[in-house]
């Protein structure tokens, strides 16, 4: 019976991982759509019914381009580091809380710090090993903006666990049933949102692939697989940070059709911003980093330890 019950395990992962690459999928089909419609065009819409086959096409064309190799790049370093990328993006979805038949955390949040502190050392290890001066620097930025918003994005997260006082996500779930964090704590899920979109690399902080600056940023070297493989782990740590700010302060996890709509909208926030806003000033990221949100999740922190040792 025990067997049963880890091949059970390993079905439900498995589920999980092709619906999050079929999300992904289609996120970026939803981007594409939407950014179309900002800028008052049709986005992509030949290729089946309104467009709806287009991500297939693009798996199609990225893995069966021809590879190429920079001459003096760590073959090594380079060739794993998007693989790695996206295994992580993928380890982390472990953390969902379902109720049944899948692994229960209650270390969860611990767990979900130490994958999104690795993910920094896939950045930084495909920038300096593919030997470019702009990839170089695209993953220096990448290492410096990520550090920086991790500091804070920690400390948001734990004024969020002083509500629960557990470090089991389904607790979210049972402390939300009457009233969501997200009106307790309005201006610190405002910091969380901006605060996700620095961690993955979006705009309006999207410094480590700035086009007009860096080329390409950290990818410049990078085609076919090697490319497809990290867009696919930076979308779907998207919708893993779309999942968490759900789960945090919208009501958490639930397997209903409100959920769905939840963690839409939230995704489409992350599509919206990128149509709207222009790319922020490096030295102005940090100083938002260091000097605007540390303080405020400090704060935070300081009055919720008050009301619980009251």
């Amino acid at each position: 019976m025990f067997l049963l019950d880890i091949y059970m395990i390993f079905i439900g992962l498995l589920i999980l991982i092709l619906g999050v690459l079929i999300g992904v999928a289609f996120l970026t089909l939803l981007e594409r759509k939407v950014l179309g419609y900002i800028q008052i065009r049709k986005g992509p819409n030949k290729l089946g019914f309104m467009g709806i086959m287009q991500p297939f096409s693009d798996a199609i064309k990225l893995f069966t381009k021809e590879q190429t190799y920079p001459n003096y790049s760590n073959y090594f370093c380079y060739y794993f580091s998007p693989v790695i990328s996206f295994l992580m993006s993928l380890v982390i979805w472990m953390l969902v809380p379902y109720y049944f038949n899948m692994i229960s955390f209650n270390l969860g949040v611990l767990f979900f710090f130490c994958s999104i502190s690795l993910g920094v050392y896939t950045v930084m290890i495909a920038g300096w090993s593919s030997n470019s001066n702009y990839a170089l620097l695209g993953g220096l930025r990448a290492v410096a903006q990520t550090i920086s918003y991790e500091v804070s994005l920690a400390l948001i997260f734990m004024s969020s666990l002083l509500m629960i006082m557990d470090f089991n996500f389904l607790m979210f779930f049972m402390y939300q049933k009457l009233v969501w964090f997200i009106f307790f704590m309005f201006p610190l899920s405002l910091c969380w949102i901006s605060s996700m979109m620095a961690e993955t690399n979006r705009t309006p902080f999207d410094f480590a692939e700035g086009e007009s600056e860096l080329v390409s940023g950290f990818n410049v070297e990078y085609s076919r697989g090697g490319f497809a493989l990290i867009f696919l782990a930076k979308y779907s740590s998207i919708l893993f940070m779309s999942f968490l700010f759900i789960l945090v302060y919208v009501g958490g996890y639930e397997l209903n059709l409100l959920f769905y709509m939840k963690l839409t909208m939230v995704s489409f926030l992350f599509i919206w911003v990128r149509g709207t806003l222009p790319r922020y000033r490096y030295d102005k990221l940090m100083y938002i980093a260091w000097k605007g949100y540390l303080p405020v999740s400090l704060i935070f922190m300081y009055f919720g330890l008050k009301l619980f040792l009251m």
